[in-house]
């Protein structure tokens, strides 16, 4: 389902190789579930060769929350898209409580934490909402792309809301970010792009990522120092009470008993992988390896969508496209790049 944090000193001498984080890594990566990492322990010691292994569980989540956009696809007109999210975070909810329950005790958190955790889980409704409508009429492929608009907006409204600003590797991989989006939305076509060559499903999944690009900054702005885990399951349970408003009207007429038992299979599938085991994955990750290079793997999601497409038998979109994924998967590297800076002056 954070972005943007204060560059942390360095504390070595000058003309020395530092490692530190970059302005990425004050805060988490947004993914599906968007775990937000500001309170996460030090970083624990790895055993020599077990970076590599966080690097490939962190692929193997975004790959995880990757599908989420051509399974969404699939089913997006089994139900409507209120239903089928009220499915996916009712459980969702169900699986992280029963976590949180035994590993941090459930708690009533007070009058004052729920209206934040409800005006967080605002964001994340409307998001998915706008995903699973597009997706009846825009490609998995273009909703990827897309996504990766979000740390750009987040960063505009962190500007704004709290003062925070980019530092030059963040900026220049925002930059490439977008660059290769709308690539891939119009497949490098200027006329298209000059033209706004877009169809309804983008510009309804364009307004979902505007509204979620406000989860981060409203993460960070109401933590409060709760475990991740305990703030994700209010969140959860809060965007499963608001899709029920949504939905409610929709329940009695739902052709429950003509939905195929693989649709249902598939939101068991986005609420088990894509939300609730793909947010252990980048908690287990995040302190190891810190939310920069965490987030930097977030662009490899047009590229995964693209492979998901191509191995469930819907083919590959126009040769012209591929230099856009390419353009994203080169902004994973200029984040990464980053991460590691030579002198204290830099």
């Amino acid at each position: 389902m954070g972005e943007i944090g204060p560059v942390l000193p360095c504390g070595t001498a000058p003309h020395r190789l530092a490692v530190r984080e970059s302005v990425l890594d004050a805060a988490a990566r947004i993914t599906d579930l968007c775990a937000f990492m500001n309170n996460r322990p030090a970083s624990p010691a790895s055993p020599a060769g077990g970076v590599m292994a966080v690097h490939v569980i962190t692929l193997i989540a975004n790959l995880m929350v990757s599908t989420s956009f051509p399974v969404g696809k699939e089913i997006a007109l089994a139900l409507e898209p209120g239903v089928l999210m009220l499915l996916r975070f009712a459980l969702a909810a169900l699986i992280m409580g029963i976590y949180v329950y035994f590993r941090h005790g459930l708690d009533w958190p007070g009058w004052g934490a729920i209206w934040r955790y409800a005006v967080i889980a605002l964001t994340v409704v409307i998001f998915f909402w706008c995903m699973f409508e597009s997706l009846r009429h825009t490609s998995a492929l273009n909703t990827s792309a897309l996504f990766t608009t979000v740390p750009v907006l987040s960063a505009i409204f962190a500007f704004f809301m709290a003062g925070e600003r980019l530092g030059g590797y963040r900026f220049a991989a925002l930059a490439l970010g977008v660059v290769g989006a709308l690539w891939i939305i119009f497949r490098g076509d200027p006329e298209r792009l000059v033209a706004l060559d877009v169809n309804r499903g983008d510009l309804i999944f364009l307004a979902g990522c505007f509204a979620f690009g406000f989860y981060g900054v409203f993460i960070k702005r109401f933590h409060r120092g709760e475990p991740t885990a305990v703030t994700t399951f209010w969140v959860l349970l809060f965007s499963a009470i608001l899709y029920l408003a949504i939905a409610g009207k929709d329940l009695a007429g739902s052709p429950w008993a003509e939905t195929t038992w693989t649709v249902y299979g598939a939101v068991v599938y986005l609420a088990v992988v894509s939300t609730v085991i793909s947010f252990f994955m980048f908690q287990f990750a995040t302190p190891r390896i810190g939310p920069t290079r965490v987030l930097a793997y977030s662009y490899f999601i047009p590229a995964f969508v693209l492979l998901v497409d191509w191995a469930i038998g819907r083919g590959l979109p126009p040769l012209m496209t591929f230099p856009g994924i390419a353009i994203v998967l080169v902004a994973s590297l200029v984040i990464q790049r980053g991460v590691i800076e030579i002198g204290a002056n830099k």
